[in-house]
């Protein structure tokens, strides 16, 4: 028996512990611990009397156990190495990280049922399924990572798995000057605008940093103010004490349940907030947003422009005129629709009449 083939030895009596003890190991992580490092202490003193082969470094035997029993398997060295920013399983045997915004494929190779495996593991805490009625899904890891999954037939062949970890790399406006993200002007400007209570629209393409300014901005309220957030997964991590947040809600299986980010906005309204920030504005939301600026709550909502070229030489503000076009016809008028007007027969169109003067002069 290989080293390798005693780490499995021990991952199994570890397991049937777990099973014994009615521990969770995704809550209960220091008695896991404790657990995993008694059991590999308990076979090295076996295997010094019983011909077994040893563990070698116990370190990373209980590391290597851990990921397995308590962790995310394969992928879990990447989620301890910080600077690693994002992971995501392109097919089984692609799986690839960002470090320093650079993409990476490592060597890490999995087989489609350790993908599904994975990602199980990874919507038992969020309480989020992924089926074939409804493919997509967004979820919250309990580090504070992001998770998106898509699964066939939306994707081609393979579970597309994505992982963004929150990466804590400013807390307030004077961090993203120590970094030189913004100038010191830059920063005192938007730190009164946030104290005066103007609302403010972060706009940007994505991993352009506007969940980091969202909570660098957030920062900056007074620590009287109730704030209330509303987004899709939680992501925002308001150093605040008076802090209520919401986040969206998947349909049932039956197709009922759901809570869109439109009602997160107006139920936001009936909480007294002092602000309200939003965390994601891309459809019909926006349009409750526009209109719940009349209630006089400060604002702060984060977007997507920027993604083409076209907007990035307009300014963010310019385009949200055409938010509600999203929302529909919202709302509609309780009264009957009136003929629409026509152009009486033998007058020009508008445009004419501007250049010229009608009815022609009498000669």
């Amino acid at each position: 028996m290989s080293t390798q083939e005693a780490v499995r030895h021990v991952e199994g009596e570890v397991r049937e512990l777990i099973r014994r003890s009615g521990l969770d190991p995704a809550s209960d992580t220091k008695a896991v611990r404790r657990l995993v490092q008694d059991a590999v202490q308990d076979y090295d003193e076996r295997s010094l009397h019983g011909g077994m082969p040893s563990l070698g470094d116990h370190r990373l035997a209980v590391q290597s156990i851990l990921a397995v029993v308590a962790g995310y398997g394969p992928l879990q060295q990447y989620f301890d190495d910080p600077a690693v920013e994002e992971i995501w399983i392109n097919e089984p045997s692609k799986v690839f990280v960002a470090r320093g915004g650079v993409a990476e494929l490592t060597p890490t190779i999995l087989t489609a049922d350790d993908v599904r495996d994975l990602v199980e593991r990874m919507l038992k805490s969020s309480g989020r399924r992924v089926d074939l009625s409804s493919p997509f899904v967004d979820a919250t890891l309990p580090d504070g990572s992001r998770l998106h999954v898509v699964i066939p037939d939306i994707s081609r062949t393979h579970w597309q798995v994505n992982v963004r970890k929150f990466v804590v790399k400013a807390d307030h406006l004077d961090d993203l000057v120590r970094l030189g993200t913004l100038p010191r002007q830059a920063a005192t400007f938007l730190e009164a605008a946030v104290a005066s209570g103007l609302n403010v629209l972060v706009a940007g393409g994505t991993q352009a940093g506007k969940t980091t300014l969202l909570n660098c901005l957030a920062a900056a309220i007074t620590p009287r103010e109730r704030i209330v957030t509303c987004e899709e997964v939680f992501e925002l991590k308001i150093p605040q004490r008076d802090v209520a947040a919401m986040q969206c809600r998947q349909p049932s299986l039956e197709g009922t349940g759901e809570v869109p980010l439109r009602r997160l906005v107006k139920e936001a309204l009936r909480m007294r907030p002092s602000r309200i920030i939003v965390g994601e504005v891309r459809q019909e939301e926006s349009l409750d947003l526009l209109i719940a600026l009349n209630s006089g709550v400060p604002k702060i909502a984060r977007s997507h422009h920027g993604v083409t070229h076209r907007v990035r030489r307009r300014p963010a503000t310019c385009r949200t005129s055409a938010w509600p076009a999203p929302a529909g016809a919202n709302p509609r008028s309780p009264w009957p629709s009136r003929q629409p007007w026509r152009r009486p027969r033998g007058s020009p169109p508008p445009c004419a009449a501007r250049r010229r003067r009608w009815p022609p002069p009498v000669r």
